[in-house]
């Protein structure tokens, strides 16, 4: 079974009962074909719709399709998936914001970015000078700047904690 949230509102549980699609256990009737240009044409209900999938993120097992002109974010869970949310290991809560500490022992340059501040994954936090070289320090995953723990031009040990994320 996987689960399946749109819209990051809705989920529904979707599998197979005797060879048929079921949708929260009841089994589903309708028809698909795909068209010319990659449109999916499906019956459901003596009623006609129009698909076409817009992007597929294999990472994040997201799928975005647009049914009718309306775009739909499907978000897939397969039981792996739920197994590790359900034991609190899933990749959300894995990919929680350290603070970011000095490699090295250092200057601080610059500071980048400031308190409230939301980051995206790869965007330079601050400039660390060390053994003459300027390092850019960058965000290891999404999140937001929850304090700044140095200040320009002051020196750093190893491990010093520089910014603090949420």
């Amino acid at each position: 079974m996987l689960d399946v949230t749109i819209n990051s509102k809705e989920t529904f549980s979707i599998g197979q009962t005797d060879g048929k699609m079921s949708i929260n256990d009841a089994i589903v009737d309708w028809d698909a074909c795909t068209q010319p240009g990659g449109l999916i044409s499906v019956i459901h209900k003596n009623k006609s719709f129009t698909a076409i999938v817009e992007s597929v993120d294999k990472a994040t097992k997201e799928v975005v399709v647009r049914i009718n002109g309306q775009p739909y974010k499907a978000s897939i869970k397969e039981p792996i998936d739920q197994l590790l949310s359900n034991m609190g290991m899933d990749s959300k809560a894995l990919k929680k914001a350290e603070p970011v500490k000095a490699p090295m022992p250092g200057l601080v340059l610059k500071i980048l970015v400031s308190v409230g501040q939301q980051v995206s994954k790869g965007d330079g936090l601050i400039i660390l000078e060390a053994m003459k070289m300027e390092n850019i320090l960058k965000a290891a995953v999404p999140g937001v700047v929850k304090a700044i723990k140095v200040t320009e031009k002051t020196a750093v040990d190893k491990g010093a904690v520089l910014i603090e994320m949420e």
